[in-house]
């Protein structure tokens, strides 16, 4: 048993507390396990657990656009499509959550594939344009069978996911930290074990050269499709078992927009970036909406605050931050703490730039004093 806890720690040691954004990211989720020791205020419960459904949603739109390079601008598609799959399976075949959200992202998977599709033969703003269709389509869709769908009233009394808040907020949250680690570790194109994060960096930055390197970029974008449905889909059930009613607000333009402001804002392309943008920006809009003048101010806050991280951070606030407090190795491309001046594995300095020209500051300093 302390071998056990000894290997467990030197991973940590090794893997999580040598990089300042894992250790960020360490204490973040830590924070999140613990709210529920210091209150359980039914609101503020309510708002975490939405932002952790809906930070699910954003990164899940990360994988396909901002990876991939597949604008999707109909990313709602996939929530709705979840969202009433475990609506409609609980309330006609009293099937558990536990089925149900499986299933809800099983069946997004489905949809991702044939929305998918228009991928192979379109892109940039002709692919964004089909895939806005789709949640406009599916929403008439819904509306023209309103004995099942529930037309626009949507469906209502879906079962609980669980008896009480506290362990609704315990459950959503530890599926939102996996499926982010997931997601994280799909697209990593570092990772020695999984190789999809290379290959769809390929296709973003040239399909035509990654598909004449051998990739087959056909194969890695339906991958990217299916896996972002997949993930959406599961916000989508997790939604529909929370708040016990879904309706096509689920499918609604911007709702797909808000993912990626929420993406954005964070950092595109990162996978944390969405997760920091949605738990910044949908709990300031949230209690800003709680009094009349901040409901009436609160979009605007909201612009005003993407103006001024498009004009300062345009990489997005997570990365603006990681590039202050890490540094990679431009040796090995090992990540280091900012504060170091050499690598911490290969020894190499990090910061080739200053010691160069520190060298010729002196350097000038020496044929002055020669010259006098």
């Amino acid at each position: 048993m302390n071998e056990y806890f000894r290997w467990w720690y030197q991973w940590f040691r090794d893997t999580v507390l040598v990089i300042p954004g894992r250790v960020i990211a360490f204490i973040f989720f830590a924070f999140l396990f613990l709210v529920p020791l210091v209150t359980t205020h039914p609101t503020l419960l309510r708002i975490l657990i939405l932002a952790a459904i809906f930070a699910i949603y954003a990164a899940s739109w990360d994988v396909l656009a901002g990876f991939t390079g597949q604008l999707n601008l109909g990313h709602a598609l996939f929530f709705g499509v979840g969202a009433y799959t475990a609506g409609l399976l609980n309330l006609h075949f009293d099937l558990p959550p536990w089925v149900t959200i499986p299933l809800a992202g099983a069946c997004a998977v489905v949809v991702g594939m044939i929305a998918g599709m228009p991928a192979l033969r379109l892109r940039g703003f002709y692919l964004a344009l089909v895939t806005l269709a789709f949640p406009i389509i599916l929403t008439g869709v819904i509306f023209a069978f309103p004995d099942f769908s529930g037309g626009e009233l949507g469906l209502y009394g879906i079962s609980h996911l669980s008896d009480c808040r506290t362990s609704d907020y315990y459950i959503i949250v530890l599926i939102m930290v996996c499926s982010v680690v997931v997601m994280y570790k799909f697209t990593d194109a570092r990772s020695r074990s999984i190789r999809t994060g290379v290959m769809l960096h390929a296709v973003r930055e040239d399909e035509i050269a990654a598909r004449a390197s051998g990739v087959d970029t056909t194969r890695y974008k339906i991958l990217a499709f299916a896996v972002s449905g997949f993930f959406g889909g599961i916000a989508g059930g997790i939604y529909a078992h929370f708040m016990r009613v879904v309706g096509p607000s689920t499918l609604d333009i911007f709702f797909s927009f808000q993912a990626i402001i929420w993406t954005v804002f964070g950092g595109i392309a990162t996978i944390y970036g969405p997760v920091a943008g949605v738990y910044i920006l949908y709990p300031l809009t949230e209690l800003l909406g709680t009094d009349a003048f901040g409901q009436q101010i609160r979009f605007a806050v909201l612009a005003l605050l993407m103006i001024f991280i498009l004009l300062f951070m345009p990489d997005g606030i997570a990365v603006w931050i990681r590039d202050k407090i890490e540094v990679k190795c431009p040796r090995c491309k090992l990540v280091n703490v900012a504060t170091r001046q050499y690598c911490r594995a290969c020894r190499a300095p990090l910061y080739l730039e200053k010691t160069k020209s520190t060298g010729k500051k002196e350097e000038g300093e020496n044929e002055t004093e020669i010259h006098l």
